[in-house]
């Protein structure tokens, strides 16, 4: 595996992620009623913050917080109900009495170039945008205004009708093509490259198979130059492999996923189950990071 050092770091609050040195964690916290594997459980305030200090304090660096779910099939909400879901949460966070977790890195999970400046006027530190800055032609302007990182992820068509949009050419060489175009368009309205982290977007417009050819190339996205995040976490392709429809049951897979990624060279995971994932990235980290650890 080549572990990218030469990647610019990102400095937000008290924090400095050092691409290449560890992976990093996102720990997943949908606060949605009809997420695909955690839909409604973490729907009220009280409830998102008591998970979002769960997950600091079990090695989750980032928390990526979504209102919007993304699962396959699911439909639009309004701006405004995603943005009552997201904001009482970040505001609740950043008021939290546990200094760790007030303090923590957030990252908003829209599509949206108004939900995005509301919630990084709220705390929020990054921007992780499933359409890759494509469903909203303001989003990226948006993002070199609010002058924070922005995650670009691929995808086909919505989340409700991705999964009928598996026919590729040339799958890595495309998802490759998409994200090379959308980091020239975003540096184009002034986001800085130092400042972008892609996504190759399993589970988003791919079959079963398309998922595991990915996760096989990932060394194939570093020549973008950007930190790769891969998202494998309790996904159908897992439960495909297992025979396992129930999502929070595939934890173990997830953690070959995430082992398959790592030795790819992914730098920043996105997970749902944060402290069984931290051990997993530590052990990971020291077989294919050994010139890194102490």
């Amino acid at each position: 595996m080549s572990v990218m050092t030469t990647l610019a770091p990102w400095v937000m609050r008290d924090r400095i992620f050092t691409w290449g040195t560890r992976t990093y964690l996102m720990g997943v916290l949908n606060v949605t009623p009809d997420s695909f594997s955690d839909g409604g459980q973490f729907d009220t305030v009280d409830r998102a913050v008591a998970q979002a200090r769960h997950l600091v304090h079990h090695g989750t660096d980032i928390l990526d917080i979504g209102g919007q779910s993304t699962r396959p099939g699911a439909g639009s909400i309004s701006k405004e109900d995603e943005l009552q879901r997201v904001i009482p949460v970040i505001e609740a966070i950043r008021a939290d009495a546990d200094s760790d977790l007030s303090k923590a890195i957030i990252s908003i999970d829209t599509t949206r170039a108004a939900v995005a400046r509301a919630a990084i006027r709220a705390g929020a530190d990054i921007v992780n945008d499933i359409s890759g800055g494509t469903y909203d032609r303001a989003m990226l302007s948006a993002v070199a205004d609010l002058g924070v990182p922005i995650i670009l992820m691929h995808l086909r068509g919505t989340p409700a009708t991705m999964q009928q949009l598996t026919d590729y050419q040339d799958l890595i060489g495309e998802i490759h093509d998409f994200l090379h175009r959308q980091i020239e368009n975003a540096i184009a309205v002034g986001v800085e490259l130092g400042r972008i982290a892609i996504d190759p977007g399993l589970g988003f417009a791919k079959t079963y198979a398309q998922n595991l050819d990915i996760l096989r190339n990932l060394h194939q996205f570093h020549d973008l130059a950007c930190p790769l995040l891969v998202g494998p976490s309790r996904k159908s392709f897992i439960g495909w492999i297992l025979d396992q429809p129930d999502p929070q049951q595939r934890v173990w897979g997830t953690a070959a996923a995430c082992c398959a990624a790592i030795a790819g060279g992914a730098d920043l995971l996105r997970v749902h189950d944060g402290a069984e994932m931290y051990d997993v990235c530590r052990v990971a980290d020291a077989i294919w990071r050994p010139q890194k650890q102490e």
